[in-house]
């Protein structure tokens, strides 16, 4: 087992512990013992340090350029060293399913041709390696954004943020990977429909795409770069990049990161980097305030139940009686103001809809929805209207707002979403328009659709019928235009009350 490289200087030092786990962790997976998986682990741990090294990785304090971030490249060292004990004789010591993997095409693929190698791959080196480095520790060493930010010396308050920005720039880059890839005819005329598919979470895959991604494997690994949403991009990233293993890898990484962090562990505690010293010592405390508590209320406890002048059957008649409900706010909340019917419940209770989408209000869509050169020169400005229209219970009458944008266009087609903020709460919602010309409407995600000549409905899907007050909806679809132009529609309406 040849020595590991020596550290030039502390950061480096620091480097190295972080990565060693990670390295013996998958050399573990890819040999039959663990005197083998030690000395795996050593020669490829030498052979990544020596690469990210010349590569002038910007965390060697080299100049910046665009490689893979330390783990993952150490990684693929691992692959590398293997490889070459098959070819010199020594595949006896690695796992048999590893040996028939390095000795098949998917093996070639990950040192062949560039435009051949996997998505997640080309995707991961193509971004900067900072953005890269902030994907992989949160996405497939699972750890803590608060962690990460430590590690990286990133602002903690905007990590969050970063990370969206990053999930959204790694999607862009296997997009324009997957165009750039060498495909047949079917899988090029997929291949806008699966960018427009995957950009919504709820959107449904059509029959004949799903059966295309059955029997694909490029477009396959592109859709599962493509959908951010889902939790299937850690995945695709182990898979992608590590290769073989890469799914065995990442749950190991997963209960790793439980194991050292601790299930449940406060942030507040990863935030302020605690020492484990400090920690035992601040458990101890709030263990001995916590028995305190607890040796209190059951003092407490009897004191109550003595007799105070009364039987205890009689105060706690008394007790009840003066009680007010908690569970059931409704009567209180209804006392504050006068409230039509219809509306009260829906200001007074909050519904599983509107918790959904407070959620959806807290977790953006962290890809961009168009740009704005295209919604300034196809789109009309949105403006605020009221009107008065037919409607059940909350959706009256609503004053809203709608951007229309134009995504992407191509020579017999459009990609659009459409976004509607209302001032008052709906139950429902069913939004119209029209075109100028001839546009058709083939597709839509997050709403139904119906088109009669050039008006176009969008019906509200089950699970986003709700909509809070002052909140918004969105949907997407696609769709066709045969003539020279491609306006933007005019004539919206929202539940039959005029909206532009």
């Amino acid at each position: 087992m040849p020595d590991l490289p020596t550290p030039q200087d502390a950061a480096e030092a620091a480097l190295f512990t972080e990565c060693w786990d990670a390295v013996l962790s998958y050399a573990d997976l890819c040999t039959s013992g663990a005197e083998s998986a030690t000395e795996l682990a050593g020669e490829a741990f030498a052979l990544g340090i020596q690469e990210a090294r010349s590569a002038g990785s910007g965390l060697m304090r080299g100049p910046a350029r665009r490689v893979l971030p330390v783990i993952p490249l150490l990684l693929t060292a691992v692959r590398t060293t293997a490889a070459a004990w098959e070819l010199a004789g020594r595949g006896h010591r690695l796992d048999p399913d590893l040996r028939l993997w390095l000795n098949s095409e998917k093996a070639a693929r990950y040192h062949g041709m560039p435009l051949q190698r996997p998505i997640a791959l080309r995707g991961l080196r193509d971004l900067q390696e900072a953005d890269a480095a902030l994907l992989w520790l949160a996405e497939v060493e699972a750890l803590p954004l608060p962690v990460v930010a430590r590690r990286l010396g990133l602002d903690p308050t905007v990590v969050s943020t970063e990370l969206a920005q990053v999930r959204a720039l790694f999607r862009d880059r296997c997009h324009r990977s997957h165009l750039d890839t060498p495909m047949d005819a079917e899988c090029r005329s997929y291949a806008r429909l699966l960018d427009a598919v995957t950009r919504s979470p709820a959107a449904d895959t059509p029959e004949d795409l799903s059966r295309h991604l059955a029997t694909c494997v490029q477009c396959a690994e592109a859709a599962a770069c493509l959908r951010l949403a889902g939790g299937g991009l850690p995945a695709a990233l182990a898979s992608g990049v590590i290769g073989w293993g890469g799914l065995a890898y990442l749950e190991r990484r997963r209960r790793a990161a439980e194991v050292r962090l601790g299930a449940g562990r406060p942030v507040a505690e990863l935030e302020a980097g605690e020492p484990k010293e400090g920690a035992s010592k601040a458990r101890l405390v709030r263990n001995g305030l916590l028995a305190a508590a607890v040796l209190l209320s059951l003092v407490a406890l009897g004191v109550s139940m003595m007799p105070m002048g009364g039987s205890g059957h009689d105060n706690a008649v008394r007790d009840d009686a003066n009680r007010q409900p908690v569970a059931d706010p409704g009567p209180t909340l209804s006392s504050v103001g006068a409230h039509p019917s219809g509306t009260s419940s829906a200001s007074a209770r909050p519904t599983a809809s509107s918790t959904a989408t407070d959620a959806r209000d807290k977790n953006p869509d962290t890809e961009p929805q168009g740009t704005a050169s295209a919604t300034a020169s196809n789109s009309p400005a949105p403006t605020r209207s009221s009107g008065s229209g037919s409607g059940s219970g909350t959706t009256a009458s609503a004053s809203c707002d709608v951007t229309y944008d134009l995504v992407n266009q191509w020579p017999d087609g459009f990609q659009a979403t459409v976004t509607v903020t209302t001032t008052k709460a709906l139950d429902t919602w069913r939004l119209a328009w029209s075109y100028r010309d001839g546009q058709q409407v083939t597709q839509m995600w997050d709403a139904s659709v119906a088109q009669d000549g050039s008006r176009v409905t969008a019906t509200a899907a089950d699970y986003n019928k709700n909509v809070a007050a002052d909140g918004s909806f969105t949907f997407g679809f696609l769709g066709t235009w045969n003539n020279s132009k491609n306006s933007a529609p005019y004539g919206f309406t929202l539940n039959g009350a005029s909206c532009k």
